[in-house]
């Protein structure tokens, strides 16, 4: 039986529910629809959804808080879907978990394409690794999506497991900053290196002694990043 995707879509604004809320359904997916953060947290609370698009400007509580609280819990994708355009804004949300960011006015294509690649999480089976590698004190458990460090559970978000996984998969080689960008977020994000930005930035405080001496998540400037593994 195929999995029908939940989706939550959090926004306050009617021509969003009334626009956003059928285009989904008619691709098929199940639609959940808050107005406010407090029910958005409520519903991710009661039933976890698949992924969850999200606004910032919110009557009750602003979208980077909710996004926040989230990410104390869950592991869900979550698309922002908001008005503001500005890089501090953007930044503030990917720093608190959010997985990609579209800013309105939008193309409905381009959203859809945004929660295809967001709901893939990663590579497809022909591509999806198994078992566990090591590197030093660091194991990728594949299987359970899961990461140890010195034996103590690190808890990634789904984006920082699939950049972890796409860098050992490659370990020892440079991926370009517009590599990683396509892969992990799609052909649409190769522009936005924000995003990649934060999110080393946050892998590199959970998996790294020092973060500002990393051992594995190495900058090649200018260029991209690779995963070392000391030989």
């Amino acid at each position: 039986m195929t999995h029908t995707a939940r989706i939550l879509l959090v926004d306050d604004e009617m021509s969003i529910q009334r626009s956003v809320g059928p285009l989904l359904r008619s691709r098929g997916y199940d639609v959940e629809i808050a107005g406010k953060g407090a029910d958005a947290l409520k519903a991710v609370g009661v039933r976890t959804p698949d992924l969850m698009v999200l606004d910032l400007g919110l009557p009750d509580l602003e979208g980077v808080e909710v996004c926040r609280r989230v990410r104390e819990t869950s592991g869900l994708p979550i698309i922002v879907l908001s008005a503001r355009s500005g890089d501090k804004d953007k930044v503030a949300a990917l720093d608190q978990g959010a997985d990609d960011y579209v800013t309105k006015p939008f193309s409905p294509e381009e959203l859809l394409a945004r929660i295809r690649v967001a709901l893939r999480r990663g590579f497809s089976d022909e591509q999806h690794e198994r078992g566990r590698t090591t590197f030093g004190d660091l194991t990728i458990d594949y299987d359970r999506r899961r990461v140890l460090r010195k034996d103590v559970e690190v808890r990634l978000t789904p984006k920082e497991f699939e950049l972890l996984s796409l860098l050992a998969r490659n370990a020892d080689r440079v991926l370009t900053h517009r590599a990683i960008l396509k892969q992990i977020w799609g052909a649409n994000a190769v522009d936005h290196p924000e995003h990649l930005w934060v999110l080393v930035g946050q892998l590199r405080k959970k998996i790294e002694a020092d973060p500002s001496k990393p051992e594995y998540l190495v900058s090649e400037p200018w260029v991209g990043y690779r995963l070392t593994t000391g030989s």
